[in-house]
């Protein structure tokens, strides 16, 4: 299962935003790009620049690499609707991305880690696929061995001050969710301008 594992924080201060959610965020102290000549260069992006970047930013948002990142934009186009708006929805029903909404797990990758470790359920049926989507009244539980069940309640109190996901119901006592229906584009509450990906695969 490909992922990247370099330092998380690098790129935060390449797209010039918190993505790693980081207490303490390297971006929030060298508001500059990572390497040697980062804080001297000052390059003004062209189109396709600004394009690109945003890109990049979803992607490492989400957690993905570039051919996963484009079928996922390749599936969205094909579907019915705005392209930008379903492009987000799927990226947002990922069942990683679920787990982490619910509070169960307090960054991506550490949901996605409890999925590839086969500790979710969905409907009764476990899944250990980080990239399975979630379809509307489908139940998640966790598989409560005694250091994931003390793992996850920390993970809730962590989690006590972050919004609430409205599309999402989490049972916090017996650490289970429910999608209650599907995401909108309301629901994402991350600066995205999807409009400069459609862009940007549109050339």
């Amino acid at each position: 299962m490909a992922r990247y594992t370099g330092p998380k924080c690098r790129l935060c201060r390449r797209e010039g935003v918190s993505i790693c959610l980081c207490k303490k965020c390297a971006v929030d102290t060298r508001e500059f790009p990572p390497g040697q000549h980062g804080a001297a260069r000052k390059v003004k992006l062209s189109n396709y620049g600004i394009q690109l970047r945003e890109k990049q930013k979803v992607k490492r948002l989400y957690g993905l690499l570039e051919k996963q990142f484009k079928r996922v934009y390749e599936k969205a186009s094909s579907s019915k609707g705005v392209t930008g708006h379903v492009l987000l929805q799927l990226l947002e029903r990922r069942l990683d991305n679920v787990i982490f909404r619910l509070g169960f797990a307090t960054t991506r990758p550490q949901a996605r880690q409890l999925v590839a470790h086969g500790l979710v359920s969905v409907n009764g049926r476990k899944l250990n696929i980080p990239s399975a989507l979630v379809y509307q009244n489908d139940e998640i539980t966790i598989k409560l061995k005694e250091t994931t069940k003390k793992l996850i309640k920390d993970n809730l109190e962590r989690n006590q001050d972050k919004a609430k996901v409205s599309w999402l119901k989490a049972d916090e006592a017996n650490i289970t969710g429910k999608v209650l229906r599907l995401p909108e584009r309301d629901d994402v509450d991350f600066p995205i301008n999807e409009q400069l990906i459609i862009e940007l695969y549109s050339k």
